[in-house]
């Protein structure tokens, strides 16, 4: 019992004083200081701001403390932090040049690569964000058909410009007056949104499962799916897959190629080149003009490290079955999640594939259970998020998931507590 109380006590006192320092220092000269999906300012005070390392499955913060990682930078880190291969694959490309004049030879290269990857690619462009992806697919779109009309899912998540941003701070209507909604998994309301839109809709864009941001996730349904291919078939519109958060974390390959649904334009980001800066739009012939007719471009799109970076990712991901390891070992998380929760008496929901997880507690208003578990997984070393779902990376260990289950467990034992407490 003493050496528990001795660990716990060491876990509680987690070095912050150089992430204290520089929040002192950005709060002077970062607006809020800081801003967007990492800011850590909503989260718990056991959350650093401020990271140093990583390696493996694993990551370091500026004060030197350790913690398993289960949110993988929210999605780009899909082999694991300083994977040897892109590693050396960016460093070799960046010696020879990065940005330049004009493109290198690896932006064919790996344009050429997706096209024999991805099933209904014919082409491939390349920008830096998620949001430029999405935004150039309604691009595409709109030039395509000539079509003003966008649909997306309501509540769903796809980027932060002014048409798509979830805060709404200096939007105008004007920024949105081209959206029309429809409920995820909702036949009916699509046809029903499609009717709205009437001649003028332009694209549908859809994630492949529903992954709103504080909400249990929810898989598609196929014939979802497949009722949106044959609407936008019927319609003459573009079905826009946003496989930014997703894409080669649950195939290697359009994420709806296993349910036998293809998009016409997708847009990618995140894990496309573990890390390193990049996103792409890949589509099919029929729109390779419209892509064509588009001016899109940004001073950074055409760098090549991050391109060799990717095209040495989707080798990795091929040669090491890396999409297999991360669900055994998300599956064999579950598993022990599951046991645990049940063990100490608490009803969660541990939603969506088992690469892509996320927890939640029954009646758990307005996070306040998954708050003190998240916090206290976090003393005890694991970095996850109370309202955001996890990501697993092939780096994963044995090692790694045992120390993982051993931080969820004591983030129940806070979590039990706190709910006993309130009884």
């Amino acid at each position: 019992m003493t050496d528990q109380l001795t660990a716990t006590a060491a876990r509680d006192s987690r070095r912050r004083s150089m992430d204290d320092q520089l929040r002192r220092r950005a709060s002077s000269v970062i607006p809020g200081g800081m801003y967007g999906h990492q800011s850590a300012g909503p989260l718990p005070p056991e959350y650093p701001q401020f990271m140093r390392s990583g390696r493996g499955a694993r990551i370091w913060d500026v004060d030197g403390n350790e913690y398993i990682d289960l949110m993988c930078s929210y999605g780009p880190v899909v082999l694991g932090h300083r994977h040897p291969a892109v590693e050396r694959a960016a460093a070799a490309q960046a010696e020879l040049a990065d940005c330049q004049n004009g493109p290198g030879a690896v932006m064919v290269e790996l344009a050429e690569l997706l096209v024999g990857t991805v099933q209904h690619a014919d082409w491939a462009m390349f920008a830096k964000n998620g949001t430029d992806a999405t935004t150039i697919c309604c691009t595409i779109a709109r030039a395509h058909t000539g079509r003003q009309k966008i649909l997306v899912a309501a509540g769903a998540y796809h980027g932060a410009a002014p048409w798509c941003t979830p805060r709404l701070a200096g939007v105008t209507e004007a920024d949105r007056a081209n959206l029309g909604h429809y409920t995820f998994n909702d036949l009916a309301s699509v046809r029903a949104a499609v009717t709205a839109a009437g001649p003028d809709l332009a694209g549908i864009v859809v994630s492949p499962f529903k992954h709103d941001a504080g909400f249990d996730q929810e898989l598609v349904d196929p014939a979802f799916a497949r009722g949106l291919r044959e609407l936008c078939t019927a319609a003459g519109a573009a079905l826009i897959l946003d496989d930014v958060r997703c894409g080669f974390r649950l195939h290697l390959g359009s994420s709806w190629e296993p349910i036998g649904v293809l998009p016409d334009l997708s847009a990618w980001s995140k894990a496309i080149a573990n890390g390193h800066p990049l996103a792409a739009v890949l589509g099919s012939g029929a729109f390779a003009d419209a892509a064509a007719s588009i001016f899109v471009t940004g001073s950074f799109w055409f760098s090549a490290a991050a391109m060799a970076a990717a095209i040495a990712t989707i080798g990795a991901l091929r040669d090491e079955d890396a999409i297999a390891v991360m669900d055994h070992m998300g599956t064999r998380l579950r598993a022990g999640i599951l046991d645990q929760a049940a063990a100490r008496g608490l009803e969660i929901r541990y939603t969506g594939p088992p690469a892509m997880p996320y927890l939640t507690f029954a009646g758990d208003h307005g996070h306040e259970l998954g708050t003190t578990f998240a916090a206290a997984a976090m003393r005890a070393g694991a970095y996850l998020h109370p309202r955001h779902n996890w990501f697993i990376s092939a780096a994963m260990t044995e090692a790694d998931l045992a120390a993982a289950l051993t931080a969820t467990d004591e983030g129940f034992a806070a979590a039990a507590n706190r709910l006993a407490a309130s009884t």
